[in-house]
């Protein structure tokens, strides 16, 4: 092993992130910690790559030569690996992709290994939901490996060592592997771009090629509290089951909005997400209008539905909207909010020329708060803009007219 991955394995930390460059060496160390947690006396353990095949390709074929010598059944379908224990006991070993994460639901494990966290999607629900709670009866450890992809769950992860103190991270680049050759890695860095290279292989968090907003900012635009002031409470909806559903608690003055609360989960029918909104006591909600299924279920509750305008270039009228509002200043979002926070900075176009394209739609991707947001915004937005105008009127009247002598 190398000096920094075992930096990382002589670590006691419940949780320990890693945050390393190309070829460093994270997937041959994840194996050897499952290695090491198997024979050691584990029960069950767990490598979850971003998808089933990925687990196939990075790491079933090397964990089968390693452990060869203890294994007692191999499952090649479901990619399971029994093996005996320096104790004489069991333990099985799993792989699974992430896009079938529900799967674990409800089991027990002593170990995790996620990698490629940066790539996950819905990645905070399925941690909170899914994953934590499989830990609580063993007090399971994990390791979370990756490189870098933009400002996301993955960077929000890395800082959790802050205030939480089971979390420990960890940074190393690719230079940190010395069997990688040198010149190799000046060869890439003179011929990537700077952003690239430094994201890829430094594992310097960049910001995501092509996003939509890149207006956003975490300075300028996220907030602790709420201001003492009076506000009219209002909610975004975007309906969703696979995909998650989002409902978004706005409040605004008629000049700011402010984005107090979120709710992002799975698997949640329209019956579920109207007895949810009903109990938020909002004065208007502004949902997506092309569920009217899930409008009629907020109707049946007495929910002040307002229309949203759904058509050709209502996406691209929306993003401008959002856009308006965080270019002023008058869009702000609590740090609790972190589903909406992460997809502002991953919501994307394929690449940057598809951006100056006004009638490029951005990826269907890290988008489901993004437009409960929108839905309320580009409705929203004319009130905001007429009492600009009223304001204006109050503060410049317009000049009275000079009468002429004749």
């Amino acid at each position: 092993m190398t000096p920094g991955q075992n930096k990382v394995a002589e670590d006691v930390h419940r949780y320990r992130v890693v945050n390393a460059g190309r070829r460093f060496g994270k997937t041959l160390l994840a194996i050897e910690e499952i290695k090491g947690k198997a024979l050691g006396g584990a029960e069950k353990i767990a490598y979850i790559a971003p998808t089933y095949q990925q687990a196939r390709d990075i790491a079933w074929e090397v964990l089968k030569k390693e452990l060869q010598p203890v294994i007692t059944n191999i499952n090649e379908s479901r990619l399971e690996i029994r093996v005996r224990t320096l104790k004489n006991t069991e333990c099985l070993i799993v792989l699974r992709g992430w896009e079938a994460i529900e799967t674990l639901r409800g089991q027990a494990f002593d170990f995790l290994v996620i990698d490629e966290v940066a790539t996950m999607k819905g990645f905070w629900v399925n941690w909170q939901e899914v994953l934590r709670p499989t830990l609580t009866d063993k007090r399971g450890q994990v390791m979370f490996i990756s490189t870098p992809k933009g400002f996301n769950h993955f960077y929000d992860l890395c800082n959790l060592e802050l205030k939480d103190k089971d979390f420990k991270t960890f940074h190393f680049t690719s230079y940190d592997n010395p069997y990688l050759p040198a010149d190799e890695l000046e060869t890439a860095k003179r011929s990537m771009p700077m952003e690239a290279f430094a994201q890829e292989y430094e594992a310097s968090f960049q910001k995501t090629q092509g996003l939509v907003y890149k207006e956003f900012d975490r300075e300028k635009h996220l907030y602790d509290k709420i201001p003492d002031k009076k506000f009219d409470k209002y909610a975004g909806i975007d309906f969703g089951f696979r995909n998650p559903a989002a409902v978004l608690d706005i409040y605004s003055d008629g000049e700011n909005v402010y984005v107090e609360d979120e709710w992002y989960k799975r698997e949640r029918t329209d019956v579920q997400i109207a007895e949810y909104v009903a109990l938020g006591k909002f004065r208007a909600v502004y949902p997506d209008p092309e569920n009217a299924g899930a409008i009629e279920e907020l109707k049946q509750r007495r929910i002040n539905v307002r229309e949203v305008t759904k058509g050709k270039d209502s996406v691209e009228h929306g993003i401008k909207s959002v856009r308006e509002l965080l270019i002023q200043g008058k869009l702000h979002i609590n740090k609790k909010c972190v589903n909406l926070i992460q997809e502002f900075e991953m919501y994307s176009y394929d690449d940057d020329k598809k951006e100056m394209n006004e009638n490029e739609k951005p990826v269907k991707a890290n988008d489901h708060a993004l437009d409960a947001l929108r839905y309320f915004i580009s409705s929203f937005l004319p009130v905001i803009q007429r009492k600009e105008q009223r304001a204006n009127l109050i503060q410049f009247p317009p000049k009275p007219k000079t009468q002429v002598a004749l």
